[in-house]
């Protein structure tokens, strides 16, 4: 039995029951891309509210990503097939360094859709700065909506963009995603791979990082390389922590984290949210949507032994990477709980990877 505590409980709660904090998704990508609506249960993408209930999802982080000029979604409407698919391939190639004016205007796009999903929804979801509001949407059914930037190509060297991002709500940053920027280096997917991949941090890269730990904004390591990873490591006072990453040993992409990251990880009181991308589970690798839950379940497994119950947590990537046929949106949440249900996870367990280490780790990074 895999217990949060010594004591096994007697009852175990229905499936669905136990609510979840996604540390992780591109659903405002998939929103501006296909211009379906968070309010409509659909079968595009893989979150919006309905769905969202039927499953269990009490909110998440979500992100911010800046598709690069070509690939930005025309005003008012989507981008065809062939533009969608070409995100993935980006990922491989490593795409070039983005204008800070491109960055910010496609910033402020997609935050302008984050607040109005709080002005449309009727109370029915909430924007989120504090743990203590986080605590109250999931104790209420409120959906929490909390802001992240993927990738700090918005922000200036000088930070002066970071002080009013942060007025603005954004409390989790990603320094990187699959590229170089002014701050750091991303990794390629390229299977296999390691997360050594070049250079660290820059001198502007390391006063992000000390101005995120001033304000209080977590830093997710998902992304950034192996260097850069033991920079912030070096330099940051907050747990460290990657949204949306799996365990190396299990899966080698340069994505997911080494043991060595893994221990630093566990000594600084951080955490990982499983990643359900296929690729970043299966041990070959391959894209393959028939990806049993069982894959995703010995991730799970392992980053428990590694890390502990109490720093594990899920980072879907939901409605930015191919998911298993059988967790295909967020309303099928519920069969992962089942599936680890049988690998002895109890409810106090799966209360922890569900919701309440990530409000531990936020309440440490967040101080609000």
């Amino acid at each position: 039995m895999v217990s949060a505590s010594s004591q096994a409980t007697s009852k175990t709660s229905p499936p669905g029951s136990i609510p979840i904090i996604d540390g992780h998704n591109d659903t405002l990508l998939s929103l501006a891309r296909t211009g379906r609506s968070f309010f409509d249960r659909t079968d595009e993408g893989h979150i919006d509210l309905p769905r969202a209930r039927e499953g269990g999802l009490a909110g998440g982080l979500f992100a911010v990503w800046l598709p690069d000029p070509e690939r930005a979604p025309p005003p008012g409407g989507a981008l065809d097939p062939a533009q969608v698919s070409q995100r993935a391939a980006d990922v491989a190639t490593m795409p070039p360094v983005m204008e800070l004016a491109h960055a910010q205007g496609a910033a402020m796009a997609a935050m302008a859709r984050f607040f109005q999903l709080e002005r449309e929804a009727a109370g029915a979801v909430r924007v989120v700065r504090t743990v203590a509001e986080l605590r109250e949407c999931v104790a209420t059914g409120v959906f929490a909506l909390e802001l992240h930037i993927e990738g700090a190509e918005p922000i200036d060297p000088g930070l002066d963009a970071l002080e009013v991002f942060y007025q603005a709500g954004v409390r989790s940053l990603g320094i990187v995603w699959s590229r170089s920027n002014a701050f750091g280096h991303g990794v390629t997917t390229q299977f296999p791979g390691s997360p050594d991949t070049g250079s660290g941090l820059t001198e502007a890269g390391k006063a992000l990082v000390r101005a995120c730990n001033r304000l209080g904004i977590m830093i997710d390591l998902s992304h950034l390389n192996e260097a850069g990873f033991w920079e912030v490591a070096e330099l940051s006072d907050a747990p460290l922590v990657a949204t949306h990453s799996n365990a190396h040993a299990l899966s080698p992409t340069p994505r997911n984290l080494t043991d060595k990251q893994l221990d630093a990880i566990r000594y600084s009181e951080g955490m990982v949210g499983v990643n359900f991308h296929v690729g970043f589970l299966r041990p070959d690798g391959e894209r393959n949507v028939e990806t049993p839950l069982t894959v995703m379940a010995d991730h799970v497994d392992y980053l428990v032994n590694r890390l502990g119950i109490d720093k594990v947590g899920f980072g879907s990537d939901f409605d930015g990477a191919t998911m298993p046929s059988t967790l295909s949106s967020c309303a099928e949440l519920p069969a992962l709980l089942d599936v680890l249900r049988e690998r002895g996870y109890d409810d106090p367990a799966l209360r922890l990877l569900g919701n309440e280490n990530w409000l531990r780790v936020l309440g440490l990074t967040w101080r609000a």
